[in-house]
């Protein structure tokens, strides 16, 4: 979903409460219990209102990157304004991006007519340049996972990240990512610096609250998480939106360019994790999949062969969901992964 969009009609912008198990038991009355837990929490919390933000909402969007998705979004407009964008099945072709730019229109026509502001291509412009500024800060930050040894553990640079998520005031939110990367790279420079284990990334399902287990098993059993190529981390801020284009253009070109297991055939995904395993000096890739998640569960696969065959280095997927019950077996996994490192 293009944020700028909404950011342009002066609209906050937040993602879904969905990294905790607190509300799954409500939501398996009305969905499966083999449904992705990301899913199921994010319709728990909606329907149970324990969530401030679903609570004050005035719109959700969702868009069709999966198919559990797209179905718990019908349940959810029973309780909840919801607006689903078409999203294409491939980056490739006109046809793609035609469909995709006409979805960008369309959205604006709906946040236009819903809060009764006219979204002008001037307001799109200062909503690409204000949002490609909080991509650069935060990549500027997180990208201080390149150094080696590490200067934050993946526990540390994950909450950052994540937390800037629920930042309302951009303009604020760049300031602070930029105070707490100078911050970081001074007392760096002053010889504050973890030791050296073995360095590794993450790619996959988004990782925040419940799911942060992984990252703790990791670096419980003598790794530092250095880098997130998953969905909550440089997916989807690596790449800036064209300023100097047509403002629909540039926005639907953005979004499509996102590595999401949804698309087929899906060469970002590997092209944005062979960047990231050279320049983050990586020593093996894990791929955390939430449970159902069939595009990222089937898609391992070619991850795995791109990962092992084109840079030599160790590959393990490890399946989980919001559950407090595999911690141990993650251990266990996480454990012998970082020993054979």
């Amino acid at each position: 979903m293009p944020q700028e969009v909404a950011l342009a009609a002066g609209a906050a912008v937040v993602s879904l409460c969905s990294t905790s198990d607190e509300t799954i038991d409500e939501a398996e009355k009305d969905l499966p219990r083999n449904l992705c837990p990301l899913i199921k929490s994010s319709y728990g919390f909606g329907k149970t209102d324990k969530c401030p933000y679903f609570y004050f909402s005035d719109l959700v969007i969702g868009e069709t990157t999966c198919d559990g998705k797209k179905k718990m979004y019908e349940y959810m407009a029973d309780f909840k304004p919801v607006y689903v964008m078409q999203l294409p099945n491939t980056p490739n072709g006109e046809s793609a991006m035609a469909l995709w730019r006409s979805e960008i229109v369309k959205l604006r026509d709906l946040i236009s007519d819903r809060f009764h502001h006219q979204i002008t291509e001037d307001d799109l412009r200062k909503a690409i340049k204000l949002k490609n500024q909080e991509r650069q800060a935060l990549v500027g930050f997180y990208r201080i996972g390149q150094m080696n040894p590490p200067a934050l553990s993946g526990q540390e640079i994950l909450k950052v990240v994540y937390g800037s998520t629920f930042k309302f005031d951009k303009q604020e939110l760049v300031s602070e990512l930029k105070a707490i990367t100078a911050q970081v790279k001074e007392d760096y420079a002053q010889g504050k610096r973890l030791e050296s284990r073995p360095r590794i990334l993450i790619t996959g399902c988004p990782i925040g609250g419940a799911a942060e287990k992984m990252v703790k098993a990791i670096e419980d059993n003598g790794g530092w998480v250095v880098g997130f190529e998953n969905c909550s981390g440089a997916k989807a801020n690596e790449l800036m939106v064209d300023e100097h284009k047509n403002v629909y253009d540039a926005l639907a070109e953005k979004y499509l360019a996102i590595g999401c297991s949804c698309m087929s055939p899906n060469p970002n995904r590997t092209q944005l994790i062979g960047e990231m395993v050279e320049q983050y000096q990586v020593d093996g890739v894990i791929d955390v999949i939430l449970q159902a998640c069939h595009t990222y569960a089937v898609e391992s696969l070619a991850i795995k062969r791109y990962v092992r065959e084109q840079h030599n280095i160790p590959y393990m997927a490890i399946e989980t969901d919001y559950s407090q019950s595999d911690i141990g077996q993650l251990n266990t996994r996480a454990a012998a992964f970082i020993e054979m490192l």
